[in-house]
């Protein structure tokens, strides 16, 4: 697939409504299961899911409320619900029981849905690879609370006014800056009659008490672990990572030098050489 045709062919309806997504490579080769995060989709991983499916079978999708996927009023698309939903994933590609774990490669908040997936719903991976993720307090700047503390006000701004935001906030996660073409695939999603309430609730759903649940269980990880960081990232600082890496017994720390939060855009042959290294 090019970027412009990077779709997920393949639909799931599990807990939390329909869920996109697609496999990439042979069959028969190790599985690998990407993770997105907010405001993102799976698209951000197009690169590096091309990468490593030149040696793993690549799974990749859209995680409910987000991209390709389903997205309504009333939909649960919080950090508990997702890592339910990765459970179930799981176990419809087969990637369940003795033999058949795959490897975790998670960004941003896809690091929480992960670790909680493994730690509360006793998921099993081979390796885990975490990538700037969402899994130590504090978290959330002043304007995330603030757009989920007063969605119900900011999902009625004019068409426009919203893209604006969202175009800004999600250009702001990148230290290189995004083409053209990149981010309006990403901001995409989130606009019009369906989108623009569903960029709201997603930061509404979600908070902190999903990573204290789990925080202090993260000395009883017991996998291969990499962490890797982008440099300059301004929505996670650095120093995050390495307490993260430094909480889990064994895990490695990578720093990603020229890359911010969106790590996957700004340095991704980087990026997919540290996951290639860490996976095979």
């Amino acid at each position: 697939m090019t970027d412009a045709e990077w779709t997920l062919d393949r639909t799931y309806l599990g807990s939390s409504g329909e869920v996109r997504w697609a496999a990439l490579g042979a069959p028969d080769a190790p599985p690998v299961v990407l993770l997105h995060g907010t405001p993102f989709s799976s698209y951000v991983w197009r690169g590096v899911a091309r990468a490593l499916a030149e040696r793993h079978r690549v799974f990749v999708w859209d995680m409910p409320g987000y991209g390709a996927s389903e997205m309504r009023a009333d939909q649960d698309v919080s950090l508990a619900a997702q890592g339910r939903v990765f459970g179930e994933l799981l176990e419809e590609w087969g990637l369940t029981g003795a033999g058949a774990e795959p490897a975790v490669v998670a960004h941003d908040f896809g690091g929480c849905v992960a670790l909680r997936a493994h730690l509360l719903h006793g998921a099993r991976y081979r390796r885990l690879a975490l990538v700037d993720v969402v899994a130590l307090a504090p978290w959330g700047s002043p304007a995330y609370r603030l757009l989920g503390g007063h969605h119900e006000v900011f999902e009625r701004l004019p068409g426009g006014l919203h893209r604006a935001l969202v175009r800004e906030y999600v250009g702001s996660a990148s230290a290189v800056g995004l083409a053209d073409g990149v981010l309006e695939r990403l901001v995409g999603p989130w606009c019009g009659e369906a989108g623009q309430p569903a960029f709201y609730r997603q930061i509404a759903q979600n908070d902190q008490r999903f990573t204290d649940e789990i925080e202090d269980r993260y000395g009883e990880i017991r996998l291969p672990v990499l962490v890797c960081w982008g440099a300059d990232d301004s929505w996670i600082p650095v120093e995050r990572g390495r307490e993260l890496a430094a909480r889990i017994p064994g895990a490695r720390f990578r720093l990603i030098e020229g890359a911010g939060h969106l790590v996957q855009e700004d340095a991704p042959a980087e990026l997919a050489v540290a996951l290639s290294g860490f996976l095979t």
